[in-house]
């Protein structure tokens, strides 16, 4: 038997920039233990970036 391919279509209203908005704060509150790590990552490496910079520039 032929498999059959799923189609789908959403009629959305709504503008573009408010469909984006609402399925970053989905996906964000799906995958909110790996944002805020990402986050903390981010952080970090700025910190240590940030400690590097001025041991090069004592004053």
């Amino acid at each position: 038997m032929k498999k059959r391919k799923l189609n789908y279509r959403f009629h959305n209203p709504n503008p573009a920039a408010e469909t984006a908005d609402y399925l970053l704060k989905i996906l964000m509150e799906a995958n909110t233990e790996k944002v805020q790590s990402a986050i903390q990552e981010a952080a970090a490496a700025s910190d240590d970036t940030k400690e590097k910079l001025d041991e090069g520039h004592s004053a």
